[in-house]
């Protein structure tokens, strides 16, 4: 079962998966890309790259990185975002305005949808580009 953990089969397809399924799983995703990219970048404390790192992370800035990647997005990767944008969860976070909200969910909709499908060098393109943006 542990081989399995870090395994990107899962039970259907990424098309398939519920969008929030997949911006869950690219929340994860962004998170340890962000982390990692800090980590390479400088050497400092870890709660000074946690403070940092939350300047990705928040919805603001993901959909922020949304639009900036957005025009480079082919049809199929479009067709994530707009099921991801569309998707209720019935929650917002207190920080956050439902348009940022739903826009990130799009945006970790899509990280989690690249991830599953391993298109792992499409998704550093984007991911390098988004988190330049925001530098």
């Amino acid at each position: 079962m542990l081989e399995k953990i870090f395994s990107r089969e899962t039970l259907l397809p990424p098309e398939q998966l519920p969008p929030l399924v997949l911006a869950h799983l690219g929340d994860a995703v962004y998170e340890l890309y962000i982390r990692s990219r800090l980590l390479v970048k400088s050497r400092t404390t870890a709660h000074k790259m946690h403070l940092e790192s939350v300047r990705y992370v928040k919805a603001q800035a993901q959909a922020q990185a949304l639009q900036v990647i957005q025009p480079l997005l082919n049809e199929e990767e479009q067709r994530v975002v707009r099921r991801g944008r569309n998707a209720k969860s019935g929650h917002v976070p207190k920080n956050a305005s439902v348009i940022d909200y739903r826009r990130s969910s799009a945006f970790e909709a899509l990280v989690g949808y690249l991830y599953l499908k391993g298109q792992d060098t499409r998704l550093e393109e984007l991911l390098e580009k988004a988190a330049e943006a925001l530098d």
